[in-house]
């Protein structure tokens, strides 16, 4: 096996942390750059391996998946998200992934798509033209209802702000996980980990009570959470959930599910403002596909230009900016040797900006996510969701939710950049720094 190349190195204790911690991207930038496919270097005593090449990842999150864990920072990540899907392993993982997967299957999304779309259609309904307002926010209050009435056929109407103050000021304070030495700065009482205390509080008040109300009720109402409540692992123990365990899975949901979609959607808006040729083909395909009626399942398959639309905005902008894995033992990965508890990473942000990959990878092109162009690059030089085995549970919900979304908003509306210079800020997700100011305008059926 080779060895990988060293990357900088720093006589300053945790220099590198502090610029992870601060703003990762122009960081693992310069690595690429300046390294190529593979390179290490060191956050205190912690090895990390960059890996950027479509191969690498594909080793990584699919060939040699068994020989790595989630890393460190996700496994601290626990005290917000207890044992859910992104952060169990092994067995439990299998187990908790077997019991939910019934929610996300083909048939089951199609069932939330009329929910989805009415609560788009409300949103349109409440905008006015000439208003101003941050399309982020507006994401954000949409995305968390729709997973909430389809997931857990739980009302969070009046609610939304407080809901999403919560999960941002745990996303705001996730860097803090990064550090090593967070486990004990957690059990200081200062003023950042009193709002990570209060946020977690917040949140498990609003899950407990929905867990807690179904419970009571002994309803199957055929969502997420009577699967949960009410599953039975045939394949394992033949044991049901906790409520502990539920909560886990729904904090993850609520987290993971609206987080990134409404990231998605404020970035393609963002993108759109800026690209009239494209929201021009976007009213076209509307136009032809819907004319004045709502969108429904059976029209996301014709909305395949919106899908595209999203797709490249999900390039540029991944929701999930990286995959972080921990190193079980020694592993062969690709002819490298990755150390036993080494962390590899490999980034979205990265890879669906490589320009081996991709021709003038900064422009915005729908056109990259024809059938033809998909065949013709590597396949893991994108992969938004991840892949293998833990690829997103949620990828076809998202799809659909997010093509619905946009064609229903953009139906009614066109959309107006009053922010500028507005950028990517990585946390746990990829947000717009300060969020995204946009003008409405109403198209000529509004």
């Amino acid at each position: 096996m080779n060895e990988i190349p060293i990357g900088p190195r720093s006589i300053i204790p945790f220099r590198f942390l502090r610029r992870m911690q601060r703003d990762p991207l122009p960081f693992l930038t310069g690595l690429a750059r300046d390294y190529g496919d593979i390179v290490q270097f060191k956050i205190g005593p912690q090895v990390l391996v960059l890996i950027n090449h479509p191969d690498l990842v594909r080793e990584l999150l699919v060939t040699q998946h068994r020989s790595f864990h989630k890393s460190r920072v996700l496994q601290r990540s626990k005290i917000i998200l207890g044992e859910g899907l992104l952060t169990s392993e092994d067995e439990l993982h299998k187990r908790q992934r077997r019991l939910a997967q019934p929610a996300f299957h083909r048939d089951r999304i199609t069932l939330y798509a009329d929910e989805m779309v009415q609560r788009a259609a409300r949103t349109r309904e409440r905008w006015r033209d000439g208003a101003t307002l941050d399309i982020h926010h507006e994401m954000m209050k949409l995305t968390l209802s729709v997973v909430a009435k389809t997931l857990f056929d739980a009302e969070v109407e009046g609610e939304e702000d407080d809901i999403g103050s919560a999960l941002t000021s745990l996303i705001d304070l996730f860097p803090l996980l990064m550090n090593p030495y967070s486990v004990y700065f957690r059990k200081i009482p200062i003023p950042s980990t009193l709002r990570f205390k209060k946020a977690i509080t917040r949140l498990d008040r609003t899950i407990y009570g929905i867990i807690n109300e179904r419970r009571a009720s002994g309803e199957d109402r055929g969502d997420l959470l009577s699967m949960l409540l009410l599953a039975q692992d045939d394949e394992g123990d033949g044991g049901g959930m906790s409520d502990k365990q539920v909560r886990d899975e729904a904090m993850t949901l609520f987290l993971a599910g609206h987080e990134t979609t409404a990231n998605a959607l404020a970035w393609t808006w963002y993108l759109l403002a800026q690209h009239p040729d494209v929201a021009r083909e976007v009213q076209r395909t509307i136009d032809e596909v819907l004319g004045d009626a709502l969108p429904t399942a059976a029209d996301y398959p014709r909305l395949q230009y919106l899908e595209m639309v999203l797709a490249e905005s999900m390039r540029l902008f991944p929701p999930a900016w990286a995959v972080s894995r921990l190193a079980m033992d020694d592993v062969d990965l690709g002819g490298w040797h990755i150390p036993r508890d080494a962390v590899a990473v490999a980034s979205q942000f990265l890879m669906h900006r490589d320009p081996r990959f991709w021709q003038e990878p900064e422009r915005f092109e729908p056109s990259r996510f024809t059938s033809e162009a998909k065949l013709a690059r590597p396949k893991f030089a994108y992969f938004p969701f991840g892949a293998g085995p833990r690829i997103c549970i949620g990828e076809g919900f998202a799809w659909m939710e997010g093509v619905l979304l946009l064609a229903t908003l953009a139906q009614r509306w066109s959309m107006e950049l009053i922010s500028r210079d507005v950028e990517p800020k990585a946390s746990i997700t990829l947000r717009p720094r300060g969020g995204i100011k946009v003008r409405l305008h109403a198209n000529s059926r509004g």
